[in-house]
């Protein structure tokens, strides 16, 4: 009978935490803004039960007259304004999903709340905005989280680990980042995205931020946060009857002690794109998209042997956004230092990209203080 009760009393310890974490209420989420279109994501997760969106913010009501429509939203609860929503139905965290340039006004807002952010790529338009939302975020403690579609690939945590196993490809020296599409307004993205995506206030530019932010975010990861000792970049406008004010082409260089990186960001690209390649001293990781990733191992002068893989979703909380978001939240995981999402490697993602606004402006090499 001892034997018994013990057995049972293990079996309970054992399933309770389960249990508990199951009867946890969602996360209480406030949606800012319908504008960008990566808004449909979150909609879409809502009914994965780790998150509740208990309030939309949207000035336009024909905007939001669309998405409860979509979504079976009611409309009663899409506000007008920020305090609106702060007044009827408080929430315990907000995401952004307008224009760049209103990051700060939203974390501005909430931060002393108490209620947690996580802004849609990039941080902030640039690094004084940044600045100021970090100061903000630590002052009130709130996870403020910036959130990139690359980072929930299986694809680039697979690569990430192999190279930290430098027996397989070696010391890192190179990685080249290619991301974009053929332009926002060939692809035919929304008007109410299109008008603040090409400008330059409300963006902080044009691809150099909305491609460019990708690139600089995972090499601050592979380099767990070691900041570029130089930006280089140069801009073009291809496409000036599309977007007139911003440019559609951009190449950042990065330089590190013992390591480069090229980034692609580019509104011209025939075919869209989100790929990464790593080169070691011994081989090379190509992390082709999502889901499909290469490792090729050098054999004499220009050979190699080759694998490739297909890979699965990762696993909740680490295979969308939200859930991440509720997980973080709810102290269930913590964000590692540097990590894709935290704040220290997307301040470090915003003095990347300042300084190459400023080299394509100057076209001279900016070089970072130490």
């Amino acid at each position: 009978m001892i034997k018994f009760y013990r057995l049972f009393l293990f079996v309970i310890l054992l399933i309770l935490p389960k249990v508990i974490n199951a009867q946890e209420n969602p996360l209480k989420v406030g949606v800012i803004g319908l504008s960008h279109t990566h808004v449909h994501w979150i909609f879409g997760s809502e009914k994965r039960g780790e998150i509740e969106i208990v309030g939309v913010v949207e000035s336009n009501r024909e905007l939001a007259a669309r998405y409860a429509e979509q979504y079976n939203f009611p409309m009663e609860r899409i506000y007008t304004s920020m305090q609106e929503l702060i007044e009827k139905n408080r929430p315990e965290a907000v995401t952004a999903f307008g224009p760049i340039y209103e990051h700060l006004e939203i974390v501005e807002t909430f931060a002393p709340l108490g209620v947690h952010v996580m802004v849609e790529k990039p941080l902030a338009v640039n690094l004084e905005h940044a600045q100021k939302m970090a100061q903000l975020a630590k002052k009130h403690d709130i996870h403020l989280l910036t959130n990139y579609e690359t980072t929930w690939y299986p694809t680039n945590h697979k690569a990430y680990k192999i190279l930290k196993k430098d027996t397989i490809v070696g010391a890192l020296r190179k990685v080249i980042v290619r991301d974009g599409h053929r332009g926002p307004k060939k692809i035919g993205v929304d008007a109410e995205f299109l008008e603040w995506l090409t400008d330059p206030k409300l963006n902080g530019g044009g691809a150099i931020i909305d491609f460019g932010c990708y690139g600089a975010n995972l090499m601050t990861w592979l380099m767990e946060g070691t900041r570029p000792l130089s930006v280089t970049a140069i801009t073009q406008q291809m496409q000036s009857e599309n977007n007139p004010k911003v440019d559609d082409e951009a190449i950042i260089i990065l330089e590190y002690e013992n390591a480069n990186a090229l980034i692609q960001a580019s509104w011209n690209w025939p075919i869209g794109r989100k790929d990464m390649e790593i080169y070691g001293l011994k081989g090379a990781i190509y992390s082709d998209n999502r889901n499909d990733l290469r490792i090729r191992i050098a054999e004499g002068y220009d050979g190699f042997s080759e694998e490739q893989m297909k890979l699965e979703e990762m696993k909740a909380p680490y295979d969308d956004p939200f859930a991440y978001l509720a997980a973080v939240v709810r102290n269930h995981i913590e964000v590692p230092p540097y990590d894709l999402s935290s704040l220290e490697n997307n301040l470090i993602v915003m003095e990347i990209l300042d300084a190459a606004v400023q080299s394509a402006l100057t076209n001279k090499t900016i070089r970072l203080k130490p």
